[in-house]
């Protein structure tokens, strides 16, 4: 347990927070859980409390080249889109909050182990490490906002989200909803890669 305690953080909604999240930024303000169907055309994401009831909804609209995504809280009120650009070389999804708040979140493809993503228009960075399945969100004053972290095998994708800044969790539901779908856009990327190359 403290190998994985240690590298794999996540949990499961009714266990203690991570040791290492508690030693190193303390008790979570609130911690909330997200499952989705990985073989799934139609992306839709739950996010749940510690008791396992919804408290946000992602939906994604298929087929949609720019991976157009609505964010609903419990009671169907709007809180963010998220689209994708592009042809680009950077990995960029743009973020519209329901009050008008618009961030960027970009990634150079198939750079997203152990780097730094810029949230442009907020100051905020989300510095990760896909193999360990660890990411911290932190604000422009270097202070933790919160601390995502997803289960290492599953039939489902699951994470796990302590938030340490509450004010801010719509943007947090946002940016890992965003989060998500660039981890598994990395991922189906990388299988086509690998299938495209044993067939040559």
């Amino acid at each position: 347990m403290g190998v994985f305690s240690k590298y794999m953080r996540y949990r499961e909604a009714g266990e203690q927070a991570n040791v290492n999240n508690v030693a190193e930024f303390g008790e979570p303000a609130r911690s909330l859980f997200t499952v989705s169907k990985v073989f799934s055309f139609h992306r839709h994401i739950d996010i749940t409390d510690e008791n396992g009831q919804v408290v946000y909804e992602a939906n994604t609209k298929f087929p949609s080249l720019h991976d157009k995504t609505d964010v609903t809280d419990a009671q169907g009120e709007h809180v963010a889109h998220i689209e994708r650009k592009l042809f680009t070389l950077h990995e960029r999804h743009y973020v519209t909050m329901a009050d008008g708040t618009a961030f960027e979140i970009s990634n150079e493809l198939f750079h997203l182990i152990k780097d730094i993503t810029n949230i442009e228009g907020l100051g905020w960075q989300l510095r990760g490490n896909i193999a360990q399945l660890n990411f911290a969100l932190y604000d422009r004053y270097d202070s933790v906002i919160a601390v995502i972290s997803q289960k290492f095998i599953s039939l489902h994708d699951k994470y796990c989200i302590d938030i340490y800044q509450p004010e801010h969790e719509h943007e947090i539901i946002a940016i890992l909803v965003t989060l998500q779908h660039m981890v598994r856009d990395r991922s189906n990327a990388s299988s086509f890669s690998s299938g495209s190359s044993s067939d040559n």
